[in-house]
């Protein structure tokens, strides 16, 4: 019986998840074009007229993420152009340059900016300045490029940080922060009181031309920011003023619908998994104290020793390549000790295998990237999908071997130790490196979602079954959430 309400609560809850979510974007022609070899989502009521706003997205991010904030603006009657950087989303090429300097990577993704807003004003046929709006990395980007290009006007700036702000540029400037991002509040505050020392958070300081706004999203992050329905009336308002239009628009939630979503989904797994047949092979005794602590502190340890040593340099993505090796060494370690202390493999359903595949890359992936961020990969990164398969399967049948049977407090330990792992490779070699530092939020957000799919699976199937088809997620989901980066490209 509790199976039968955990799968109607599911469904409900997916049911009026998706109602709200499609709400959103009910009436708007949501299309997808190409300037160049940037994909471009244009956002717009039919026949719109209005302004156009082009939108930004963070560093690894994609323009789906902009959405929220995007769907707003158009049916406040602008026209919305929101793009992917180079490396990012569903771009084929990739970022490239010094990402330390100004005249690197940075100009090269502010000249991709002004060939959108070049490319929307052909196309819309709009005479006057354009709004930019960017989260996080885009901020620097979009400061810049309005500082800089006269066709520019007002600008909003997400969870924002730039050495450009100065007292007098930009002009016309909006400043939206996470409640829980105490660093960037700070420069926030800071940019306004160039303007006025006076105002704080909440104000609106003037001074001749100049006018700057800082305001806080409650209870958001850097992610949940983007979501933000006091931070998105905030942009609307602040566009409405800088072009003298009025809009009456109702500013929906889509973050808790979002994540209610996505709630719903992982939960419908554990009674459709009962579908799977019954051939899992009964729970091993759990490993002892010392046992454990050896299959767990040793392939932490040797694997960033041993990785460090090899110049790993061969895929377009920043730091792939030695995470594939990391994953391996890690993974094949591990294995080598389980098989050891009597933990052997047993036999692969393929059909399980296919049931989780189908529910996390099918269901959960679709899902996400509809509503949430680019999580199909395009052609350039198969490959290094593949690549991240070498070390993701025997790292995940590590993992699913050792979590079967084991107590709650023995998994957190062992996906605690591998972060530990990585944590100690960012140490050893932090200059090549740093950028695993990223990966931590995926491979937790990992866990906490496909690892609990797969535990499930694992109790029907086996833990081979499980481990095989968390390994191919595990890979896919790296492959397609960080940037392409070629280092010895333009600059």
């Amino acid at each position: 019986m509790s199976r039968v309400v955990v799968l109607l609560l599911g469904f409900a809850l997916a049911a009026v998840a998706l109602w709200q979510l499609e709400a959103q974007r009910a009436g708007l022609e949501i299309t997808t074009r190409h300037v160049g070899e940037t994909p471009v989502t244009r956002i717009a009521l039919p026949g719109a007229d209005g302004p156009v706003a082009v939108l930004a997205h963070g560093f690894a991010g994609s323009r789906q993420m902009m959405q929220a904030y995007g769907q707003d603006l158009a049916r406040a009657g602008y026209r919305v152009w929101a793009f992917d950087f180079l490396g990012h989303g569903r771009h084929p090429g990739p970022m490239s340059g010094d990402v330390n300097s100004i005249d690197g990577t940075t100009r090269m993704l502010i000249e991709q900016t002004r060939g959108v807003v070049d490319a929307a004003l052909a196309a819309e046929g709009w005479q006057g300045e354009v709004a930019l709006l960017g989260h996080s990395m885009a901020t620097d980007i979009i400061i810049r490029t309005a500082t800089s290009d006269p066709r520019i006007g007002p600008v909003v700036a997400i969870s924002a940080f730039s050495k450009a702000v100065t007292a007098t540029a930009p002009e016309n400037l909006l400043l939206i922060t996470g409640a829980w991002e105490p660093g960037l509040r700070g420069f926030a505050r800071d940019a306004v009181e160039m303007v006025d020392p006076e105002a704080g958070e909440g104000e609106t300081a003037r001074a001749g031309e100049v006018i700057r706004r800082a305001v806080v999203a409650p209870l958001a992050e850097h992610v949940a920011v983007l979501h933000s329905r006091a931070g998105r009336a905030e942009a609307v308002a602040w566009l409405d003023a800088a072009y003298g239009r009025e809009s009456d628009i109702a500013v929906r939630a889509t973050g808790p619908w979002f994540l209610a979503l996505m709630v719903a989904i992982v939960a419908l797994a554990a009674p459709l998994s009962r579908l799977l047949p019954e051939r899992a092979p009964p729970v091993p005794g759990a490993l002892s104290s010392g046992r454990f602590a050896l299959v767990v502190g040793l392939p932490a340890a040797l694997a960033p020793l041993l990785a460090v040593q090899v110049e790993t340099r061969l895929l377009p993505v920043l730091v792939a390549d030695y995470l594939a090796l990391h994953l391996a060494i890690y993974g094949l370690c591990q294995l080598s000790l389980l098989w050891w202390l009597g933990r052997r493999p047993e036999a692969l359903r393929p059909v399980a295998v296919l049931a989780l595949l189908v529910w996390g890359l099918g269901v959960f992936g679709f899902t996400l990237d509809r509503y949430g961020a680019n999580f199909w990969p395009t052609p350039e990164r198969l490959t290094i999908i593949a690549a991240l398969c070498l070390g993701a399967l025997p790292f995940m049948l590590g993992d699913a071997l050792l979590a079967r049977g084991a107590a709650l407090w023995q998994r957190i330990t062992a996906r605690l130790g591998f972060l530990l792992s990585l944590a100690l490779a960012v140490l050893l070699d932090t200059e090549r490196l740093f950028f695993l530092a990223m990966i931590a939020p995926v491979i937790l957000l990992f866990f906490l979602i496909f690892g609990l799919m797969g535990r499930w699976v694992a109790a029907r199937a086996g833990a081979v079954s499980a481990g095989v088809a968390l390994g191919l997620i595990l890979a896919w989901a790296l492959g397609v959430s960080f940037p392409l980066f070629a280092p010895g490209g333009q600059g």
